[in-house]
């Protein structure tokens, strides 16, 4: 039985600024390194059988915090990274209204109709998940890959049988695990956008951005 972990990471100063972040290598804040360890300590008794992570640095750094205390090989994972958001990236989302008003609307009301300019569309991130998907899902024992929102939200509904119009219907907090297990029949999810881990930590959750 191969179980799938999917973990977001931890928070950027971007995330609390509502700012769309694509492929800009945006550091984790000092709340996303605390987030983090706590993730860490959640994975640091468990076996790990294979550790990916999007190449972004805010992926990757909470990517190694867990390699470390699991003891895990960490590979960077090409598919895993964050949509491209093209013309969006660095912009806040009181910009982007402004400046691209017709089109945000379209992506809050039909986010499978849109492809960012200058960049991707959710058909191009579930397309590059699917691959991995492939690769990894023979694996025997638990995979964990930490990867962005929009391609962990693409990526759950692809294992549920969903298209990207339900990409809204689904919420992935900052440092939130959902876990899946899988056969050559399907995918059972186990657990979704678990934050228990993050109890300790101070202030309200963040909002999914």
């Amino acid at each position: 039985m191969t179980r799938l972990v999917l973990v977001r990471h931890g928070e950027t100063e971007w995330n609390s600024d509502a700012v769309y972040r694509g492929r800009v290598d945006v550091e984790l804040s000092p709340a996303g390194r605390l987030q983090a360890e706590m993730l860490a300590r959640r994975f640091a008794n468990r076996r790990l059988m294979f550790l990916g992570s999007s190449p972004l640095l805010r992926a990757r750094d909470t990517a190694s915090a867990i390699a470390v205390a699991s003891g895990a090989e960490l590979r960077l994972v090409e598919e895993l990274v964050d949509l491209d958001c093209g013309q969006w990236q660095g912009l806040s989302d009181a910009h982007v209204k402004e400046r691209f008003p017709e089109l945000r609307r379209q992506w809050h009301v039909a986010p499978h109709t849109v492809t960012l300019p200058g960049g991707e569309s959710l058909s191009d991130v579930e397309a590059r998940f699917a691959r991995l998907l492939e690769r990894v899902r023979g694996i025997d024992g638990t995979i964990l890959l930490v990867s962005h929102r929009v391609v962990l939200k693409v990526a759950v509904c692809h294992l549920l049988g969903l298209d990207s119009s339900h990409f809204w219907d689904i919420r992935v907090d900052l440092a939130g695990i959902t876990e899946f297990d899988l056969s050559p029949a399907r995918a059972v999810l186990v657990r979704h956008n678990d934050v228990s881990h993050l109890s300790q930590a101070n202030g309200a959750v963040a909002p999914d951005f």
